[in-house]
């Protein structure tokens, strides 16, 4: 190769390099412009709220988390699913864990109340519910009522702890006022929150239960079957109210707003619950 050929070969190359290099400066760029309109599209960090929520409102409240984060990208909404007693519980112990309290009875919340760990002037009663007896499909026992619960075949009767599990206590009261509680709480088989209530009975852990009938709604189709409906002494209302330990009430009333909103209604309607 002659001296002539060999600047023109180091010319080409040094025009290829140019090029490859002008090629990976522009796709760079590009990336970054698109990973800066991304970031735009995100918008500013999203706000945390945590609401620690009752554990028969599990399948009513997701769909809710669904339609209040579409109108508000900049919320991201975590749940604390559990029996309101335990919830309340929880709360005691450390108020700054939850921002949003919704219990399925009055009293969780009025203990909250009575120690300053609510903001009154946020709390409201956004739906009710009721009481229902279920059993397993292809359950031969002939039970048509709580009555029936004497029965000796009967062996296990499912229910929430009273104690912490708002179903068990108003399942608890319903019993003593018929006069069986006593005759029937060797039976009783404890669960730690309403919806492993209705698990033992799906299951055939438990001959009879009791459980919301919302809840009753939400099981295996084909699993259980509700007996009847419970009289309750006192009624099934479900309160909702800020903690007042929130760094973020502003974010925090939004989702309350929304709960008991139009919107939240129709949810809340949609998975069986009444509005008061």
């Amino acid at each position: 190769m002659d001296k002539k050929t060999q600047v023109l070969l180091l010319v080409a190359i040094a025009i290829i390099m140019t090029i490859a290099l002008a090629i990976v400066f522009t796709s760079s760029n590009d990336e970054g412009q698109q990973a800066g309109q991304h970031d735009q599209q995100r918008g500013p960090q999203s706000t945390q709220i945590n609401v620690a929520a009752a554990a028969s409102l599990t399948e009513a409240f997701m769909e809710i988390e669904k339609e209040f984060e579409g109108e508000n990208p900049n919320i991201d909404i975590v749940y604390n699913f559990a029996a309101s007693g335990t919830l309340r519980t929880q709360i005691e112990a450390a108020p700054e864990t939850a921002d949003v309290f919704a219990s399925a009875a009055e009293d969780q919340m009025d203990m909250l109340a009575s120690k300053g760990l609510i903001y009154n002037a946020t709390r409201k009663d956004f739906v009710e519910n009721s009481l229902v007896m279920v059993v397993p499909v292809g359950n031969d026992l002939g039970l048509t009522g709580i009555q029936d619960l004497t029965k000796t075949e009967v062996e296990k009767i499912s229910i929430g702890n009273p104690d912490t599990v708002p179903a068990g206590k108003y399942a608890k009261e319903s019993l003593t006022t018929a006069g069986l509680w006593d005759n029937l709480s060797n039976k009783m088989l404890l669960a730690e929150n309403v919806k492993q209530a209705l698990v033992y009975v799906e299951t055939g852990e438990a001959e009879a239960g009791f459980v919301f009938s919302t809840d009753a709604s939400s099981a295996d189709h084909g699993s259980i079957k509700i007996i009847s409906s419970v009289p309750v002494t006192t009624p099934i209302t479900y309160p909702i109210a800020i903690l007042s330990s929130t760094q973020h009430k502003e974010d925090a009333q939004l989702f309350v707003d929304f709960v008991t909103g139009e919107k939240g209604k129709f949810i809340l309607e949609m998975y069986g619950f009444t509005i008061p």
